[in-house]
């Protein structure tokens, strides 16, 4: 099984991660996203959308990250990763979704602003942007904070919707997102980033952020 890899990318994060947290190798391929590895004619027959992560396993080729991990955590069904369930599995399906439409891309894009953009000199950060997506985070943090009420996971047990939610925090130093008044969500991210599987994935990132 591959994975074809950024490890900047909080996509491959959380594939990376449900993966350790399973115990599945994958064989690691690194895609320079930068060099233009992504446009490349053997690439694009893999994933039209040029994006990573993409999941190779003999002939069976997926993208779309909350879709690789949920397919991996199926092959580990005794791991409740991903559960048979219905309720349950619509619970965990809720929050993907919810972190796909709204805490993600709120947090990828004020992340890319205030650290992306002049880490790799993409030019200044657009204050206007910042404005909005501040608000926005703000208040789907505030939504999480709700879901995690009693809770050391978002939906009861350790999910695949736990790695995709921690996979947006991974700037939140870098980007000054501050989490003093929100004690559950403050809780359950130490919680999830204590784990060895995301301490083990998380290691390129440190890395790259020469931590």
């Amino acid at each position: 099984m591959k994975l074809y890899n950024a490890n900047f990318s909080p996509n491959a994060l959380r594939v990376r991660a449900v993966a350790l947290e399973l115990g599945i190798d994958l064989e690691i391929i690194e895609v320079d996203i930068r060099g233009g590895d992504n446009r490349s004619a053997t690439f694009l027959s893999m994933n039209p959308n040029a994006k990573v992560p993409v999941f190779v396993e003999d002939n069976f080729v997926i993208w779309e990250s909350r879709a690789i991990t949920s397919y991996l955590a199926s092959k580990k069904p005794e791991r409740g990763l991903y559960p048979d369930d219905p309720k349950a599995r619509a619970t965990v399906d809720q929050w993907l979704y919810w972190q796909t439409i709204h805490l993600g891309p709120a947090m990828q894009k004020l992340s890319f602003e205030r650290f992306l953009k002049p880490k790799f000199g993409m030019g200044d950060p657009d204050q206007s942007v910042i404005e909005a997506e501040l608000k926005n985070v703000d208040q789907f943090l505030a939504v999480l904070e709700i879901g995690l009420e009693g809770k050391d996971w978002i939906a009861g047990d350790l999910s695949v919707a736990d790695f995709a939610l921690a996979s947006t925090f991974m700037y939140r130093a870098q980007s000054d997102i501050a989490l003093d008044d929100l004690p559950n969500v403050t809780a359950w991210i130490e919680r999830l980033e204590a784990r060895p599987s995301w301490q083990d994935a998380y290691a390129p990132v440190r890395a790259l952020l020469g931590l």
